[in-house]
């Protein structure tokens, strides 16, 4: 008989020294169930995941498995043991085939022998239960697009037959329609009767894929219901003690004169056609399907890409060509939609992220200052209310919201005076995202110039005076905010005019 609960968490408890991750959580699973795991940053979510997938051991409380104790004694024993987790980083070995990715450690053999016939059949099962039996098996993994690599990670898990399955922030890399392919596979994976657990910072997404959900907040577990029956406004204040109507504050200011102008801006191969003005006082959001160029416009104005035709116009500064380096002393401050590879030195610490481009201002011959160095950090620390140890703790250790509070302290100590934020809440709690919107609004108010890149409608309705959309390369419509729906901007990004 199958039991009514597959997965029972009660009581879970774990500490890190002095500071107590998990205070108290608990989490009951159905066989065939998708449960969406909610919360901050910093909520308690990874360490729980970390607890369940084998790689820490709780330090009280019990967990079951089909009605039996469970307690792993480290990832590969949780997989034998039918618990398999997918990270948001995938873990492919790049340089091998999908075939090799699938079985990595899991092969086939005979008399002493991989068995290459009955390994292949093996990993076309794994892909047949995903509905993608006729993927290249041959074909190395570093040329499959991400959302295929994300197939082939499942596939891998599946390999194992596990009974449940933790996919830690699945989408973040992906586009709608890849997204959409991926919530097919899920539902054919609850149908299979796996348990899927799903942990996601979109709360859309969770209510649209998940039957339940759990929310976490300061390591415990503060509600759990049924998707359906819930309102994203109870689960938005159960993560953060605030009504979700205060995410999107909009201060007191006036448009001023204009301090940008772009001007039929083409740079190859993405941004075909791209003319804007943006006001002292205003905050521009640009909307539009990934690839569709807006990342390539605000490369193109910090001139990090060069453009083979138009013009740039910061009003104040020379005509003609720039550098980045010219561009930021102009005012002009970039925020890179890929904080790890472009945005930060996650091997640094706080205080050299945050004053990295003022090194000079803070020393000589080499040699920094560092007790005004921190004093600078440290009050950028207390001023936007980031969580970490000090100014001398490496950045890689925050959380993605910290770390992005951090990147945007950085242009504020310069200090810009026209911002341009691509993705600047991509991956991060919905309360860091709400401190992130009260800061853009202020710099607004402040007279600032704020231009922003963003895949969530909710949130450039919500926070921007104007929205300009583009499509294929091209800005094709730009409107007051108070002129645009979601369902308009979908019509004019997809281009179904």
């Amino acid at each position: 008989m199958t039991p009514a609960v597959r997965l029972c968490l009660a009581g879970i408890r774990k500490s890190f020294g002095a500071t107590r991750a998990l205070q108290s959580v608990s989490l009951e699973i159905a066989p065939g169930e998708v449960h969406a795991l909610i919360g901050e940053n910093g909520a308690g979510k990874s360490t729980l995941m970390k607890v369940l997938s084998g790689a820490h051991a709780a330090d009280a409380g019990t967990m079951t498995l089909g009605g039996r104790p469970y307690l792993p004694e480290n990832p590969h024993d949780a997989r034998r043991k039918g618990v398999a987790m997918i990270y948001q980083e995938l873990n492919l070995a790049l340089h091998l085939s999908a075939q090799e990715n699938i079985l990595l450690g899991a092969e086939s053999a005979r008399g002493g022998w991989i068995d290459r016939r009955h390994s292949r059949e093996r990993a076309r099962a794994a892909l047949a239960q995903l509905g993608h039996e006729n993927l290249d098996l041959s074909r190395l993994a570093g040329e499959f697009s991400i959302a295929e690599q994300q197939i082939i990670e499942i596939a891998r898990a599946l390999l194992i037959q596990p009974q449940v399955l933790i996919m830690d922030e699945p989408t973040s890399s992906l586009t709608q329609a890849d997204t959409e392919k991926l919530f097919a596979v899920i539902g054919r994976l609850r149908g299979q009767g796996v348990s899927v657990i799903y942990i996601s910072h979109f709360l859309e997404e969770c209510r649209l894929i998940a039957d339940r959900y759990t929310v976490l907040k300061d390591g415990e577990t503060v509600g759990t219901g049924a998707m359906a029956g819930a309102s994203l406004d109870h689960i938005v204040t159960l993560m953060t003690g605030r009504e979700v109507k205060d995410l999107y504050p909009r201060t007191a200011r006036a448009a001023g004169p204009v301090v940008l102008t772009v001007q039929t801006a083409v740079s190859p191969p993405r941004l075909r056609r791209a003319s804007l003005e943006v006001r002292a006082g205003e905050i521009f959001g640009l909307a539009g399907l990934i690839g569709a160029g807006r990342t390539d416009l605000l490369r193109a104005i910090f001139a990090l890409d060069r453009l083979s035709a138009g013009d740039v116009c910061i009003v104040g500064a020379p005509a003609g060509r720039a550098s980045p380096r010219e561009r930021w002393r102009q005012g002009v401050g970039f925020l890179s939609e890929n904080r790890k590879e472009e945005g930060l030195m996650l091997n640094q610490s706080i205080a050299d992220n945050l004053t990295l481009p003022k090194m000079g201002d803070l020393g000589h011959l080499g040699l920094v200052r560092g007790g005004e160095q921190r004093r600078i950090a440290q009050r950028w620390l207390g001023e936007l209310r980031v969580k970490c140890r000090d100014a001398d703790q490496p950045i890689g250790q925050l959380s993605g919201g910290n770390q992005q509070k951090v990147a945007l302290a950085r242009l504020l100590e310069h200090p810009a005076r026209i911002f341009l934020l691509d993705e600047p809440t991509r991956g991060i709690d919905v309360g860091s995202k709400a401190q992130i919107y009260q800061l853009v609004s202020e710099l607004a108010a402040a007279g600032k110039a704020v231009v922003v890149v963003s895949s969530y409608l909710p949130e450039l309705l919500g926070l921007c005076d104007t929205i300009g959309v583009m499509c294929r390369g091209e800005l094709t419509v730009v409107r007051p905010r108070a002129r645009w729906s979601e369902v308009e901007i979908m019509r004019v990004a997809t281009g179904s005019t």
